[in-house]
């Protein structure tokens, strides 16, 4: 009887010991939670401002009437996306490309990593020892026969000095990644651009959402593989009868070039951007078992305009207006001033990604340079009939896609904040660029209307 009064109170004290809620409800306990700025973005507090034309429609579009609408905070890229930013992106599909041509053709013949030369770039699972019972499991349970799930090795370095190979399997994928001899000139031998191609999946919540029966999660996922290489071509595509051979040949490559903002990028491939950007961040935050960030996108076109304005209220241009030159008689922006002397604002083409004074929420260049896609579909008469609350339109069939901003080769009216315009998603272009958002987590970031000021 003592012993299991004994029993009895011990088990009290394990329980008083493990929960301290009282029996009341708290909620389920997790991380402290802080919120952590992107590096490169800004935050841009959320609020509402006039939407739409503050000045006369001097092309008479009347596609932008003015309404009074609230976004969301969110973080936005201070400068467009730059040919640097986007190398990297080449260069890890690249790799990825490479590494995933590698392991297969050591699974075909039978090599695995303790064999050397190309088994040392064999799939993760080729060496079940070193795979931890959920891998098995999945392996075992979700081995459809393909190469998608299955894991590369990234910690062995590609090798890219062709006296370096390590055997004739390695040899021959490397082969298969580069151009043709006939193909090439000047006995320079690249890459097969046609190969990098970048996969990812996407769910489109909004037919889900308004789904009226209880179809499959699967039906709304869709997956995407496109080139991701961007169209340096646009150079000479873009403009006939004129010279502009150097920028096909050297913009986007070349070390001189790496901080102007990349051009020839589709709507496409910008969203696929920002599904690689979203993946190399939460691949960083797994390694460190810490929580996932939300997605990287493009901004919708309120957002936008809302962030172009910097909280000037019925300005013109980012920095209000209505002049295109500061006191000083200089261009405040890279545009096409004076009927076409491109020089007059001291670039020819676009100018590097932190030129010009940056508006009032630290963005750069949100008038001139390049255009900048937004993830907004194109419709003249969206203002009528948009939510005032975060409005914006995706609709798939559209393929028309709303470009803000103006570029290096328009008139000032495309520079102005409320100039609606658009371009097909499958269009590349040398004006048009773009840059990221990121959702801010939570809804305490916002500021007065009309006044720019921090709520308190």
């Amino acid at each position: 009887m003592k012993k299991l009064l004994f029993g009895i109170f011990i088990s009290i004290i394990l329980y008083s010991c493990g929960s301290n809620d009282k029996g009341e409800l708290k909620g389920v306990e997790g991380k402290k939670w802080y919120p952590q700025k992107p590096y490169g973005m800004v935050l841009v507090p959320g609020g509402s401002f006039i939407m739409g034309k503050s000045d006369d429609d001097v092309a008479d579009v009347r596609d932008a009437p003015t309404k009074t609408v609230t976004v969301r905070a969110f973080y936005m890229d201070e400068t467009e996306i730059t040919n640097s930013e986007y190398r990297e992106f080449v260069n890890w599909v690249r790799d990825s490309v490479t590494r995933t041509n590698l392991a297969i053709l050591a699974d075909e013949v039978g090599k695995k990593p303790d064999d050397g030369g190309i088994g040392e770039f064999a799939f993760k699972d080729a060496d079940t020892s070193d795979l931890s019972a959920y891998d098995k499991y999945m392996l075992n349970n979700y081995d459809d026969g393909s190469y998608d799930k299955r894991k590369l090795n990234w910690k062995v370095k590609l090798i890219w000095d062709t006296s370096k190979y390590p055997d004739e399997y390695y040899s021959e994928v490397m082969d298969t990644m580069y151009l043709k001899p006939e193909e090439t000139y000047n006995g320079q031998r690249t890459i097969d651009v046609s190969k990098l191609k970048f996969k990812y999946s996407w769910m489109d919540i909004q037919a889900a959402a308004k789904s009226k029966t209880n179809e499959k999660r699967s039906n709304f996922i869709h997956t995407e593989e496109l080139n991701i290489y961007p169209d340096t071509t646009v150079w000479i595509k873009d403009f006939s009868y004129s010279y502009n051979e150097p920028m096909h040949n050297d913009y986007f490559w070349h070390q001189a070039y790496s901080d102007y903002p990349v051009v020839g990028v589709n709507w496409e491939q910008a969203k696929a951007f920002c599904a690689w950007r979203t993946k190399k961040k939460n691949d960083y935050q797994k390694s460190k078992g810490d929580q996932f960030v939300n997605q990287f996108r493009l901004p919708t076109e309120a957002e936008w305009e809302y962030a172009a304005r910097g909280g000037i209220e019925g300005g013109t241009y980012p920095w209000g207006g209505p002049y295109i030159m500061n006191d000083r008689g200089c261009f405040m922006a890279n545009f096409k001033p004076l009927r076409g002397d491109y020089a007059a604002d001291q670039a020819l083409y676009t100018v590097e990604a932190k030129s010009y004074d940056p508006n009032d929420f630290g963005l750069y260049n949100m008038a001139g340079n390049v255009s900048e896609w937004t993830n907004s579909s194109y419709d003249p008469g969206a203002y009528d009939y948009t939510s005032t609350m975060n409005p914006n339109i995706i609709d798939t069939k559209n393929r028309r896609k709303v470009i803000r901003g103006g570029s290096w080769k328009d008139t000032k009216y495309f520079l102005e904040v409320s100039t609606r315009d658009y371009e097909y998603q499958d269009s590349a272009r040398s004006y048009i660029g773009f840059r990221t958002v990121q959702d801010f987590m939570g809804t305490d970031i916002t500021q007065r209307s009309n006044k720019g000021i921090p709520r308190p």
